[in-house]
């Protein structure tokens, strides 16, 4: 963040990296604080998309969406 901060003040064109995040959170705060990239291990990033309520919304939508009269 403070390094965020610091560019920002005097207007550096720069991209921030945020290396080796082990948590799903630490993407949360990376992008909270303004970083472009980050960079984790592929089962933090599964991690980002796969959670079961996630899941759950989707059959819900899905079951929902059959419901929807089609047109042909």
């Amino acid at each position: 963040r403070q390094i965020k901060t610091i560019y920002d003040n005097y207007d550096y064109e720069t991209e921030i990296i945020v290396a080796a995040i082990r948590h799903p959170l630490h993407v949360l705060d990376a992008a909270l604080a303004g970083a472009h990239i980050c960079t984790m291990f592929f089962d933090v990033m599964k991690q980002l998309y796969e959670h079961p309520l996630t899941d759950a919304a989707i059959d819900m939508f899905l079951e929902d969406w059959k419901k929807v009269p089609q047109s042909s």
